[in-house]
């Protein structure tokens, strides 16, 4: 299975800054599309007090900064350039993560839905929404919040898909801020199946493909919950990606490019179970021949070459 989706994480929780302008990017998206990348998504188009974008709204009612370049339109040029589907990524007001409750996230992204579509709709590379909460489990207000954003997306863009991009709760699910690498409290194979089995059915019709992250389980728990995710998403109608991290949680610095042994396995995984697309998070850091980090360089070229004899195959 090949990526040909990548997050763009210009705002982020917990990973450095890169601090490239339009040169940068352009190159990136270059590199992109030599990987055979088709599909970029704005991991979320603010967080807290930082926006990728001049949100009239969210600089007046949240006090947020004004950028200095408007990253949102940059990357829309670029995709319709480069010929990529980009698909926007919600504002994270923060306030779920000090609360657990996620309706302050359906309250000021219903503004941020409609004033981006009005200003940016028109660009023929935007092609669908992605539903930035991150859950695990079974979240207070999470099913209320997936569905009424999502169908807010759908309603004023005349249907584009939505996705979202979730967390198995497994034994790496460990905060970044932690020294630990993992946690005992893993939740089981049939907790799993139960509480998504619950949380799709109260979403269906309103989101189109669910994600999962895959870096928080062991690399043998691989397939046993990749079979579950992909037989809840076709029981409810979605399509089933990966989130295939191209970082490592298995090492004591939070967060290096991954071994590429271990996203091959992943990748080899996801296969397996027949899933309908493979993306990233993130290019840009882990796997681009221009991130700050010299093993991304490295990566790229392995993940090239395995690119290359796959494709030679088919």
């Amino acid at each position: 299975m090949l990526i040909t989706g990548t997050f763009l994480d210009e705002i982020s929780h917990d990973i450095p800054h890169q601090n490239w302008g339009p040169r940068e990017w352009e190159a990136d998206f270059q590199h992109m599309k030599k990987a055979g990348i088709d599909t970029v998504i704005l991991i979320r188009s603010g967080y807290r007090d930082f926006l990728t974008y001049p949100s009239a709204h969210l600089i007046k009612h949240n006090r947020c900064f004004t950028p200095p370049v408007d990253l949102v339109k940059l990357f829309l040029e670029l995709s319709d350039r480069y010929g990529m589907h980009f698909y926007f990524g919600l504002y994270d007001s923060g306030a779920y993560w000090d609360s657990g409750n996620m309706q302050h996230e359906i309250d000021i992204n219903r503004f941020v839905i409609d004033e981006v579509w009005k200003n940016y709709g028109h660009y023929a590379s935007f092609k669908g929404w992605y539903l930035s909460m991150e859950i695990s489990r079974k979240t207070k207000g999470a099913i209320e919040a997936f569905r009424t954003l999502g169908l807010q997306c759908k309603q004023v863009s005349g249907g584009l898909p939505t996705f979202m991009s979730p967390w198995i709760d497994g034994k790496k699910a460990v905060l970044a801020a932690s020294g630990q690498l993992s946690k005992e409290d893993a939740v089981s194979l049939l907790d799993h199946e139960r509480e998504w089995n619950e949380i799709f059915d109260g979403i269906q019709g309103a989101v189109d493909a669910v994600a999962f992250q895959d870096g928080h389980i062991n690399y043998h728990e691989l397939d046993d919950f990749f079979i579950v995710n992909k037989k809840l998403a076709d029981r409810y109608g979605m399509q089933c990606w990966t989130n295939a991290e191209s970082f490592d949680r298995d090492m004591p610095i939070k967060f290096l490019p991954i071994k590429f042994e271990k996203l091959r396995l992943k990748l080899e995984a996801a296969a397996r179970v027949g899933y309908d697309k493979a993306i990233t998070f993130e290019f840009s850091h882990f796997m681009s021949p221009q991130s700050v980090y010299g093993a991304a360089h490295h990566l790229y070229d392995r993940y090239m070459e395995y690119r290359h004899q796959h494709l030679s195959l088919r």
